[in-house]
């Protein structure tokens, strides 16, 4: 009887859209509390973010009417966990009765759609249009219980591929990047420091527009590898230690490197913009850049990192640009740039299995146009 049940033609609808959603779509499920006969699914790179599958009976105004009240509440709660402005949203009613009169598409976000078999899917505007391949992807040579363990099958696999990227993703690597450049900073301020060198090496080598302009451009980096004193140094190693070893994790060694040394860069040329000729020196700058990255690398997994993200990254971002105005000696704008370089070519760069080719030639592009713009205010508009 259990099978009888299971197998009856909404159930079997029900395990056809989940599988077009989750195995085609990339859909995740939503877990849910106290939410019965109905499932959620999310994927927020899609123009519809939000999928409800209702497979509950819904008999009258009274219930649909409270239906929708309940779903425009849980969807203000995920928008103000995954930081989205806008989210559409498309229930599927699959047991929508017929003393329903109510308007179901007041909301042209909140799109609702009555479906009794597969012919009313093929007879709606909206899945033609937003999911134009769903008919097509809905057809199996299997039926009965072969498609109910076919998609059972098909669906587990996905998931389990799709567990094994996340964990690939956040288990914990050796983070030899982040050692590396460690030492260079211990390395350039302990060998100078024990010859009587270091004051040389500062002045030789430190972040100093009129120098810079003059042709010694190797100081747009070098600098970024030198500190004023132990204190100095340690601070910027132990955060380089705590945010690098995330992001080496997170994009890899390559994409790492590349992203702190963009970011230093820019770092670089926002201090000899701002700085009227006073000499910096330090890794915050490119530090801050981690952290952009980190930032733009939690919106694309804030289903995972959406409070971590929101209670910790943004608060430290904040807490540390604001004592950079106002404790003196500090080159804020060498953190401002390193943020908003370390955003720009992480957006270039991409993220693994979730930046598409257009947004990464989008930031390619735009942060083209902004390096042209670092080096212009740095070496034409302040000349």
């Amino acid at each position: 009887m259990n099978t009888d049940i299971m197998l009856d033609d909404k159930n079997i609808l029900t395990m056809k859209l989940l599988h077009y959603f989750i195995t085609e779509k990339n859909y995740n499920p939503i877990i849910l509390q106290g939410v019965e006969n109905e499932i959620w699914l999310e994927n927020l790179n899609e123009d519809c973010k939000v999928v409800r599958i209702v497979s509950g009976y819904i008999h009258n105004d009274e219930q649909f009417n409270f239906d929708v009240f309940k779903t425009k509440r849980i969807i203000k709660k995920i928008k103000k966990k995954t930081f989205s402005l806008k989210m559409n949203v498309m229930s599927i009613f699959l047991d929508l009765g017929d003393n329903v009169t109510s308007e179901i598409n007041e909301d042209p976000k909140l799109m609702a759609i009555k479906i009794k078999n597969e012919n009313d899917l093929a007879n709606n505007d909206f899945i033609k249009r937003t999911f134009p391949d769903l008919l097509e992807k809905m057809e199996y040579e299997e039926d009965g219980f072969e498609l109910f363990a076919k998609i059972t099958s098909d669906i587990n696999r996905h998931n389990r591929e799709d567990a094994k990227k996340i964990e690939n993703v956040f288990k914990n690597k050796v983070p030899y990047i982040t050692y590396f450049f460690i030492a260079l900073n211990v390395i350039f301020y302990l060998i100078p420091n024990l010859f009587g060198e270091y004051e040389n090496i500062i002045n030789n080598f430190c972040v100093h527009g009129p120098s810079i302009r003059a042709g010694q451009y190797y100081r747009l980096f070098t600098g970024i590898f030198l500190h004023g004193n132990i204190m100095h140094l340690f601070l910027n190693c132990y955060s380089l230690y705590i945010i690098g070893s995330q992001i080496e994790s997170f994009f890899g060694k390559i994409k790492y490197f590349v992203i702190y040394l963009f970011s230093g860069l820019i770092g670089s040329l926002f201090s000899i913009a701002f700085s009227h000729g006073v000499a910096s020196v330090g890794a915050s700058g490119a530090i801050f850049g981690l952290m952009g990255a980190l930032v733009y690398f939690g919106y694309y997994y804030r289903v995972y990192l959406g409070n971590v993200v929101k209670n910790q990254i943004l608060p430290i971002i904040a807490l540390n640009l604001g004592l950079g105005f106002l404790i003196p000696g500090i080159d804020n704008f060498a953190h401002i740039g390193g943020l908003i370089g370390g955003a720009m070519i992480t957006m270039a760069l991409g993220i693994k299995d979730k930046s598409t080719a257009f947004e990464k030639v989008n930031g390619w592009i735009i942060a083209s146009i902004f390096t042209v713009f670092a080096f212009y205010i740095a070496f034409i508009y302040t000349a």
